[in-house]
């Protein structure tokens, strides 16, 4: 009673792929990769590791990605980033 059969995971399988779709999920997926990179990047980068060969394996993009596709390095994502202030209006 305590565990679920193929059936049940497989029910529950069919009804995400119809909330989410493939496309969505597919997504997902190539998104949550590509921050697992960043993150492994991120660590050698603060252990002191070379800065060469990091920005070398940060400008290659993922397998399956376009160049256009590729995340951006943290340099780049850093210059993108916009500081504003909010005001309340009264």
């Amino acid at each position: 009673m305590g565990s679920f059969s193929i059936w049940h995971w497989l029910i529950v399988l069919v009804i995400i792929l119809l909330v989410f779709g493939t496309k969505k999920l597919r997504n997902l997926g190539s998104d949550l990769g590509g921050a697992v990179k960043g993150f492994k990047d991120g660590i050698k980068e603060g252990a002191g590791s070379g800065t060469a060969e990091t920005s070398a394996t940060s400008a290659t993009p993922a397998v399956g990605q376009s160049p256009v596709q590729a995340a951006p390095s943290a340099q780049q994502s850093a210059a993108k980033t916009i500081d504003v202030d909010v005001k309340e209006r009264h």
